[in-house]
């Protein structure tokens, strides 16, 4: 059973304000009790923001450590890539040593991709925190509505994605759950049918994520709707 815990912001802004803030807290409190913040690191405009924020703050930098939820297959300078953005509107900007940035080597193609990028994840332990967003369909990182994987593994080879470009890989449910917080930022009125299904138990990919601790819901009134 997943345990949820939702929190209500007036705007998207606010949402990303306030993760921006939840998240160098975090920072703070991981670099002190362990010596690194392990941070996953998520696509989309809301997370884009979020990005922005911490790129105008400081922190310690050299001590943060950098992991993606998912990316998509596609040369390493395309700009859809999740890494491309992240690249461009915070981790170029701020001093985070790039050998503590992992970046998913999708460009290999699903198979090739994941393999690679098991052992980064193994070595892991456990994260400080994972951001992910949720799709219109309750997906969230790349785990889509009917796809099945293998519950052992912790990187898996996304294919027949329902969003182009259809070959991705993705962190499994097992892997974003290993963490010591998960925030899901939610924004945007076409969320909220998701939401609705969400939180009347429905099995969807975002209700998979199941931390020791329960989710954390950044949510706009948009996207909440009447729930």
């Amino acid at each position: 059973m997943q345990k949820i815990h939702w929190h209500s912001f007036a705007t998207a802004d606010k949402v990303a304000a306030s993760a921006a803030q939840q998240i160098l807290a975090a920072s703070e409190q991981a670099i002190a009790a362990r010596g690194a913040f392990k941070l996953v690191l998520a696509g989309g405009s809301t997370p884009e923001k979020v990005y922005q924020l911490l790129a105008e703050s400081s922190a310690d930098w050299n001590n943060w450590h950098i992991y993606y939820g998912d990316e998509r297959c596609l040369p390493v300078d395309h700009a859809d890539r999740n890494s491309r953005m992240a690249g461009s509107v915070f981790l170029d900007k701020v001093s985070i040593p790039s050998g503590q940035i992992h970046t998913m080597p999708a460009e290999l193609g699903p198979e090739k991709a994941a393999e690679a990028y098991r052992p980064t994840i193994e070595q892991v332990g456990r994260f400080d925190m994972v951001l992910l967003g949720m799709g219109e369909d309750g997906h969230t990182a790349s785990l889509f509505p009917g796809h099945v994987h293998s519950s052992d593994e912790t990187v898996h080879a996304v294919f027949n994605s329902p969003k182009p470009p259809p070959e991705r890989i993705s962190l499994s449910s097992k892997a974003l759950s290993n963490s010591l917080q998960v925030l899901f930022l939610v924004t945007g009125a076409g969320k909220q049918e998701a939401v609705k299904q969400w939180r009347q138990g429905e099995v969807l990919p975002v209700a998979l994520i199941r931390p020791d601790a329960g989710v954390d819901v950044y949510i706009d009134e948009a996207a909440l709707g009447d729930a």
